[in-house]
């Protein structure tokens, strides 16, 4: 294959991944985009052909469907698209060539998929090849193995069936060259491979999904999103603005038509005094008394308020009030947004002069139990915002039986709609790994009920001010993936690549490079 060829190649691939990402949401092409970048890749490529490809299949994937981040940090978007892209290229450069490479492969970049989630800054899984398949078939897989398994299931696919036209072709040729046998080879582990997805499908098919409440419970949630203009931030906008809006959507709900009232992440902000004692606090808690029901509203106040003070620091929480004006509960956002809730090695980026006028202080990390308790007794599950695209922080909001979960959020200052629609299919992930009701809640977009199998419900517009009210059925019990997480799959996909590695450099496992690949 001609010099420019390969990566030329990989860089398509890498296109059809980004456009099977939401907001375009076209899933097929996540598995069309690896078979073209592991034909890209060939059976025998050398080590710098390997990081180009990979270079060239990661850095379209990241740059349009993290296309968001520029107007964030233009700066932190360039730097994490061509980190993430290296990373790529790491994975294609030490994944193994020959017949094995259909195993190493996809256990290569799969393991790539897995550190992003855990690395740089405690995670930043952004636009993860799994939110691609949150509208497709395989989210049933979520239940079983979560985002990573659903990720080494379309690398793995994708370089199985990238590798059968070959091997085929090897099959019905007469005669025993060495490339013949090793793409023999390579159609036996593709063979193997396909049929360990059929399994792995059949049983995520049966695999515990939770269970309805004893009963049959269900609460009315009602969602509120105040509306306003998309693409702003608090220095555009006046935090009270907000509030305002929430307040003017609050005020169409009747006495009886919900039970409870989840307002969005950072709904009040309040500076110099604590909440409870803000002219913020009082109308909510009037609210509450009206409609006779408990109020699940984001705060944003300085830290010195917070369970662990820190001076000159400001924390984000969910705060619980009773109908009685009672607080009743309170979660502490934990993963915070790095960049955009606090500065990784602000002071060595303020001596270089980097502009950080838009996170002026850190916020800091909680570190209670992601739940809220209903003066009924039910457990709400919270993932504020940015913690949605965390599988574990699902699990730890559904760790003490959580009946639901809420993620209240805020992409306003967010221009266009690929974070938000991403974000929606991150809540359609943790609703099916955990078999729990998920509601969505934002300021300006998107609100939205989905149930536990991924069904999305009453999806708001941007900039729409509405309330969506929908009985959630209370859940119990566990799914595989609440149990397991995903460290289990981590160590079998690791194990999948070390043991491709070791057979590929046994003797006779060697492949000569087919002469249209050279």
């Amino acid at each position: 294959m001609a010099s420019w060829r390969r990566p030329a190649l990989a860089l398509l691939g890498g296109v059809l991944v980004a456009f099977s990402m939401p907001p375009w949401g076209w899933w097929p092409l996540a598995f069309v985009g690896v078979v073209v970048f592991d034909i890209a890749l060939g059976t025998a490529p050398g080590r710098r052909e390997r990081a180009a490809a990979g270079f060239a299949f990661g850095l379209p994937w990241f740059f349009i469907a993290m296309a968001w981040m520029w107007y964030l940090t233009a700066p932190g978007y360039l730097i994490a698209a061509l980190l993430f892209a290296s990373l790529h290229a790491v994975a294609a450069v030490l994944a193994p060539a020959g017949p094995w490479r259909v195993i190493g492969r996809p256990a290569a970049h799969t393991l790539v998929e897995a550190g992003r989630l855990v690395f740089p800054f405690g995670g930043v899984p952004l636009a993860s090849l799994g939110i691609s398949q949150a509208g497709g078939p395989l989210l049933n897989i979520a239940g079983l193995g979560g985002v990573l398994l659903i990720t080494w299931v379309v690398f793995q696919a994708g370089s199985a069936l990238a590798a059968l036209g070959p091997a085929i072709t090897a099959r019905m040729s007469q005669g025993a060259h060495p490339e013949r046998a090793g793409e023999q080879a390579g159609e036996r582990h593709s063979q193997f491979a396909l049929i360990a997805i059929v399994v792995i499908v059949v049983i995520a098919a049966v695999a515990p999904a939770g269970n309805p409440a004893p009963g049959m419970q269900a609460v009315t949630l009602a969602g509120v999103q105040g509306g306003g203009e998309q693409g702003t931030s608090a220095l555009d906008v006046p935090s009270s603005v907000v509030t305002e809006r929430l307040l003017e959507a609050t005020a169409t709900i009747e006495p009886g038509d919900a039970d409870v009232v989840v307002w969005p992440e950072n709904g009040v902000d309040v500076n110099g005094i604590a909440f409870t004692d803000s002219l913020q606090f009082e109308v909510i808690a009037a609210e509450a008394a009206r409609l006779g029901v408990p109020f699940l509203v984001g705060v944003t106040e300085d830290s010195e308020f917070a369970t662990a003070p820190v001076p000159d620091r400001f924390v984000n929480a969910q705060v619980a009030i009773a109908p009685s004006g009672e607080v009743i509960g309170r979660y502490e956002k934990v993963q915070r947004v790095p960049f955009g809730e606090y500065v990784p090695l602000r002071s060595i980026l303020e001596a270089l002069g980097a502009p950080l006028e838009r996170v002026a202080g850190d916020a800091v990390s909680g570190d209670g139990p992601s739940q809220l308790v209903l003066p009924d007794g039910t457990a709400v599950g919270v993932m504020i915002s940015w913690e949605v695209f965390f599988g574990d922080r699902a699990r730890d909001a559904n760790s003490n039986g959580a009946a639901f979960l809420i993620n209240p959020t805020n992409g306003a200052s967010y221009t266009g709609t690929i974070l938000q629609t991403q974000q929606v299919a991150s809540s359609r992930l943790r609703a099916m790994e955990n078999g729990r009701w998920v509601v969505q809640v934002s300021p300006t977009g998107f609100s939205a009920f989905v149930s536990p199998t991924g069904t999305v419900f009453d999806r708001t517009d941007v900039s729409e001010q509405r309330v969506i009210i929908r009985d959630v059925p209370l859940r119990t019990g566990n799914t595989w993936y609440r149990v397991l997480g995903d460290w289990p799959w981590r160590l079998g996909v690791l194990l999948l690549f070390v043991l491709a590695l070791w057979r590929s450099r046994a003797p006779g496992s060697k492949l000569v490079a087919l002469p249209a690949l050279r």
